[in-house]
């Protein structure tokens, strides 16, 4: 347990803000800018870091842009009003994923452009070789634990969510933040702000918040909420990692 805990949350974390940070404020919003090494850096740790459950950037992005254009209508490829369960919710998106990622749909060209694009990461991280490989990594981490540390047998039920880790942190945000709590602002859709203080999902619960102001970098827009990305958002500017990318917070995309 004092092994695997550990591991299961610092795996959460670090794939969660990969897709906050990486996939989605820079990817689909481009909210910051930095220089190519930095983003080849970026894109390298989400790979590392959602491993078997890698997301490609481009296809991340236009679906989310997608998911902002048509949020809450038939169009949207995550709505939880469409569907009559979280797992019907997210195969749908799987099938909508694929085609975009595949090419076998036709994008509007709004939602086609300025992604980090790496072929070489990309094919790595989509290949079934690489989601193979660490789908044992993950299991030869328990086993390990399980004989080494005595580690109780339950923890293995763990192992889904390692294996899955992506599409479960976008399940949760996008059933939980278009049904339940509060909201703010009138979107015209049915997002919701699930959690004041949102250290479940780094901000990305804020859904009310960032469908009215989709470019503003800070999910949290009361002063009672808290978006814990924001902070490291300001760190990695003042590291001069990144800097703001000047444009109204309202802007599309």
């Amino acid at each position: 347990m004092q092994l695997v805990l550990p591991a299961f949350f610092i795996h959460w974390y670090v794939s969660l803000f990969s897709q906050t940070f990486f996939l989605h404020r820079y990817s689909a919003h481009k909210m910051f800018l930095m220089n190519k090494f930095w983003e080849k850096f970026f894109y390298f740790l989400t790979y590392l870091s959602q491993g078997s459950s890698f997301l490609s950037p481009r296809a991340y992005a236009i679906l989310h842009r997608m998911h902002h254009a048509f949020s809450d209508t038939a169009k949207d490829p995550h709505s939880p009003m469409f569907s009559s369960n979280v797992f019907t919710m997210m195969w749908k998106t799987k099938d909508i994923y694929n085609a975009v990622l595949n090419r076998r749909t036709n994008v509007e060209d709004r939602f086609e452009h300025n992604y980090p694009v790496s072929k070489t990461i990309e094919s790595i991280g989509d290949s079934w070789i690489s989601r193979i490989f660490w789908g044992v990594a993950y299991s030869s981490f328990y086993i390990f634990a399980f004989v080494k540390f005595d580690m109780h047998w339950a923890f293995f039920f763990l192992l889904p969510v390692h294996f899955l880790m992506g599409p479960v942190h976008g399940a949760i945000v996008n059933w939980s933040g278009h049904k339940y709590g509060y909201q703010n602002y009138d979107n015209h859709d049915h997002s919701r702000n699930s959690l004041i203080f949102d250290f479940l999902m780094m901000g990305e619960l804020f859904q009310n918040n960032h469908h009215k102001l989709p470019n503003r970098e800070n999910f949290a827009t009361k002063w009672f909420e808290f978006d814990p990305t924001f902070p490291l958002i300001k760190i990695l500017i003042w590291l001069r990692i990144i800097k703001m990318n000047v444009k109204p917070a309202d802007a599309k995309f």
